[in-house]
């Protein structure tokens, strides 16, 4: 079994838990966006449509990929983002300067030296649910619905 998916499994964002990841990141033009583990593509989506972002999702189950591309082809948004087929930890971060997650602790933890080695200082990321350990988020936020989502910056931790 890939190891993506044991560390993985999908259960999308609310899309206001989205919007609040979104804007803690204070996500804008210019800015370049994964989400790993991009399910239904959700976030992706919202990051070009809202806050003209450019965008990738990476994704490893394959219906989903195309649940994914297939949002983005209605809404018109291919040109602006891209939905990647494949295990997250294969993925070159260094383009980034966003990253986006809703993975497990584990997972987080597994990511970690991916995302010190690859992505430049001052990178944000935003986890869904699940701290990254011995990172200091600089921003917690417990809403909504109960949800919690942990903002930290590369290079402050």
């Amino acid at each position: 079994m890939c190891e993506t998916l044991s560390v993985a499994p999908y259960v999308s964002s609310p899309e206001d838990v989205v919007r609040k990841m979104l804007d803690m990141v204070q996500l804008r033009k210019g800015d370049v966006l994964f989400d790993l583990g991009c399910g239904d593509g959700r976030i992706v989506l919202m990051a070009v449509r809202d806050y003209f972002a450019k965008a990738f999702g990476v994704e490893l189950r394959e219906d989903l990929v195309a649940t994914a591309r297939g949002q983005l082809k209605r809404s018109n948004l291919e040109g602006r983002a891209q939905i990647i087929h494949g295990d997250f930890f294969d993925v070159d971060l260094s383009k980034a300067n966003v990253v986006t997650l809703y993975l497990t602790t584990s997972a987080n933890e597994k990511l970690k030296p991916k995302l010190e080695r690859e992505l430049k200082p001052n990178s944000r990321v935003v986890s869904h649910d699940f701290s990254i350990k011995d990172w200091k988020p600089v921003e917690v936020s417990e809403k909504p619905h109960g949800h919690t989502i942990y903002l930290y910056k590369i290079g402050s931790h």
